[in-house]
């Protein structure tokens, strides 16, 4: 399973921004494309149409249904991790909640991508920024668990390392 980060171009400013770690650790395994609403990435559409690809995103409101009326949504926990290899790729938005909700809403080509949500009971320890919703995680948190679910709990461990020095300097460097 490859992450690719689609990220909003405000995120490449901020220092909040926890997606670099995930470059950082998992190299060519993830990949980054910057959101443009105008001119969506043609390769990312073709990998869309060619290969099994789905969206990490909370669970779907009672109003979003899939063709058939069906949810077009799979939840992953410690008793379904094995869905995860029905996906060559995850596409997680890289921005706020509020940016990532715009972004979802106005990419029709993310609208036919199978939701993937996390299950888990795990608080966030993001403290750079506000408003977070409830049981949301920052993406480095999201890759951490969506390795630990794939198996690959070294890699897990070494994000989740990173992550948390990334995390204590930047509360320090706030106060």
């Amino acid at each position: 399973m490859k992450i690719i980060l689609l990220t909003h171009q405000r995120e490449l400013d901020r220092k909040s921004n926890t997606g670099q770690l995930v470059i950082d650790v998992l190299g060519f395994a993830a990949s980054r494309i910057i959101w443009d609403r105008v001119n969506p990435d043609g390769a990312l559409l073709s990998l869309i149409q060619q290969a099994k690809v789905g969206l990490l995103f909370p669970e779907l409101e009672a109003s979003e249904k899939g063709e058939g009326g069906q949810p077009r949504q799979v939840c992953i926990d410690e008793n379904n991790k094995a869905a995860l290899a029905e996906y060559e790729y995850l596409i997680i938005i890289d921005a706020t909640w509020q940016e990532a909700r715009k972004i979802f809403n106005r990419s029709a080509y993310l609208h036919l991508l199978t939701k993937v949500n996390l299950s888990h009971s795990i608080k966030s320890s993001f403290r750079l920024r506000r408003n977070q919703i409830d049981g949301g995680l920052c993406t480095a948190e999201c890759v951490g668990l969506l390795l630990t679910y794939a198996g690959q709990a070294p890699l897990a461990d070494e994000l989740m390392t990173l992550w948390g020095i990334f995390n204590l300097e930047g509360s320090n460097n706030k106060a």
